[in-house]
């Protein structure tokens, strides 16, 4: 597997789409987590919030695929890509200083998405490069 720079995480609650790329290459993984969570719903007088717990193991695991990567974007439809994002923060600080931008994202096709991120990082890193 090539190493490549830039990275776009798709994540729901159901899987996370990794891809790493490079003008020319892009490298696709689909992580799923080993337990997917059902859609809950909060009923009026019971005790919860409604709300699936993290599933830290997944997130590990969608971390450890984007560890070579320079710059990262996290997108997503719901919460998940947040929670990942504050995962990263909290375990891997030092990758988590390699994530761009956290940003909402429907369920774009997986051509969508690296159009996307090419967008994004080419601008990004336009303005991060000297003059």
């Amino acid at each position: 597997m090539m190493q490549h720079f830039h990275a776009i995480i798709w994540i729901d609650h159901h899987q996370a789409k990794v891809f790493r790329f490079n003008a020319s290459d892009i490298d696709r993984d689909v992580i799923r987590p080993h337990d997917p969570t059902v859609h809950l719903h909060h009923k009026a007088n019971t005790v919860g919030s409604g709300h699936a717990p993290v599933d830290k193991d997944f997130f590990r695991r969608v971390t450890e695929s984007v560890t070579g990567a320079g710059a990262i974007m996290i997108v997503g439809p719901a919460s998940a890509k947040t929670e990942l994002a504050t995962y990263i923060a909290a375990h891997t600080p030092q990758l988590s200083a390699r994530v761009s931008t956290v940003e909402a994202a429907d369920h774009p096709s997986d051509g969508e998405l690296v159009a996307l991120a090419r967008k994004f990082f080419q601008a990004n890193d336009r303005m991060k490069s000297p003059a």
